[in-house]
């Protein structure tokens, strides 16, 4: 069986070893059939071949599409830089991708599609999601609930449907909350990773980061450790099945 590719753009160790796991975790991946690549840390092998992999993950990070290039963390820069050239190949073949936060950011602009701050960003917590349509449809979530909660978290948002794509998931604070491109190329601005345990490590850790006032971490902890929110995991489960 063919590993599942998961590139990492957080570089901060404890929150990106936190999110591999979880993505490990939530998506019941083996160990050995994972192959990670923290951006911050290591290159993209030059050599590297699609084919080799069941599909690519691609996680969440504190840096932003949006932001203007001279405003940009060179790593930022680099990491981000990584994951737009392999979207070329992703793309063109229709190969199974899972974007999650980020990585919807990271589709929609390789698309050519705005992803600007301000609309439709959402502060750290959940969000109330719903089923589109074509959501109803979609093997990786056709029978969810027609509603249900998601850990959110994020400063720019997608603002246009990118072309190729379809609305898969909405809420009334963001309007694209899961798309897909093609058959098999899916995105996420919700974490479905996150649960309460793994939000309370990344607002401790980010509680500086200008997702929310410093002063709101205890209270932004305690609202994720109360919240009932099962359903986004599935999407790394399905997809995972669907393609491994």
């Amino acid at each position: 069986m063919k590993p599942f590719l998961i590139l990492q753009l957080r570089p901060e160790t404890e929150a990106a070893d936190d999110e591999f796991a979880a993505i490990l975790r939530k998506g019941r991946i083996a160990e050995g059939r994972a192959r990670r690549i923290r951006l911050d840390r290591a290159e993209v092998p030059a050599d590297l071949n699609l084919s080799d992999y069941a599909g690519v993950i691609v996680g969440g990070g504190p840096g932003c599409v949006s932001d203007p290039p001279e405003k940009k963390k060179p790593l930022d820069a680099k990491m981000e830089a990584a994951c737009l050239a392999l979207m070329v190949p992703i793309v063109e073949r229709d190969f199974p991708y899972l974007g999650c936060c980020y990585g919807i950011g990271i589709l929609a602009h390789h698309l050519g599609a705005e992803v600007s701050k301000g609309r439709w960003s959402e502060p750290v917590g959940t969000s109330a999601c719903a089923l589109t349509e074509a959501g109803r449809a979609d093997p990786i979530t056709a029978d969810f609930p027609a509603r249900f909660d998601a850990f959110v978290g994020h400063k720019e948002a997608v603002q246009e449907l990118p072309e190729g794509c379809v609305d898969l998931v909405t809420s009334a604070a963001c309007r694209f909350q899961m798309i897909r491109h093609g058959a098999n190329v899916y995105a996420t601005q919700f974490h479905p990773e996150g649960d309460a345990e793994g939000f309370e490590t990344r607002v401790r850790i980010y509680k500086n980061y200008g997702y929310f006032p410093p002063e709101e971490a205890d209270d932004l902890i305690a609202l994720c450790r109360a919240a009932d929110v099962t359903v986004p995991e599935k999407v790394l489960e399905r997809f995972v099945a669907r393609y491994g």
